[in-house]
């Protein structure tokens, strides 16, 4: 059961893999752009390079932490799991947030440092709008219905192949290019490569974010009914 694993290994464990989906995230936007000029190739690149880490992050990490990679899972897990068993208690819920923060900066950071861009900087690519809000609210309310849906159908195994085929479509299908996570956001805020977001239009993408978990909550809640007490939050 993870939540026997002590919680330093854990939190270690969704720092370094944040860290490391930032990483391939922004690295790769990185060096799409300096070998491609073509949007669609860019686009191709990224997807291709972030859902693949994603994949492996969480068949790697889920054993330890359960490897949440994002705030609103998180937040999700504990809010939905609480009362029943093996629930995240919300001290290490918090715990496990502040990881994937400071996991993302770190990621950014690193990615600037292999390709030459120096500490970190700031991002000037505007993300605002209706529409590209609308797709966050739609993208991160179908990441948490997937996540928790699996876990409350206790088919967490599907979850590497399940979450990375989520991201790729919403990649594509939303407006907004499916952020879905504010740890990862911020990070992309802190690089000015092609995958980043300027520091003015996080604020509406995180609050888009926390709509659509919310949302998610509630899907989740309308197909698999309540949480009941005895039943295993995925925590």
């Amino acid at each position: 059961m993870i939540l026997r694993i002590p919680l330093g290994r854990r939190v270690a464990a969704e720092a370094l893999g944040t860290g490391l989906l930032a990483l391939a995230l922004i690295g790769s936007g990185l060096r799409a752009a300096a070998l491609s000029t073509d949007g669609g190739v860019q686009l191709l690149a990224t997807t291709l390079a972030s859902v693949c880490a994603l994949g492996v992050l969480i068949a790697l990490l889920a054993p330890v932490s359960g490897a949440h990679l994002n705030p609103l899972v998180t937040l999700g897990l504990w809010w939905h799991g609480r009362g029943t068993a093996q629930a995240l208690p919300a001290g290490e819920a918090v715990w496990y947030a502040a990881a994937q923060l400071t996991g993302a900066v770190g990621g950014a950071l690193l990615a600037d440092l292999m390709f030459g861009h120096g500490a970190l900087g700031t991002a000037r690519q505007t993300h605002t709008g209706a529409a590209e809000w609308t797709g966050e609210v739609v993208a991160t309310a179908v990441l948490l219905l997937v996540v928790l849906g699996l876990t409350r159908a206790g088919q967490q195994r599907l979850a590497p192949v399940a979450v990375a085929g989520w991201i790729t479509a919403g990649i594509w299908a939303t407006a907004s290019g499916c952020f879905a996570n504010p740890a990862l956001t911020l990070g992309r805020a802190l690089s000015n490569g092609y995958t980043g977001i300027a520091p003015g239009s996080v604020p509406g993408f995180a609050a888009a974010q926390l709509v659509g978990a919310v949302l998610g909550l509630g899907l989740v809640r309308l197909l698999f009914g309540p949480a009941r007490p005895g039943v295993a939050a995925g925590a």
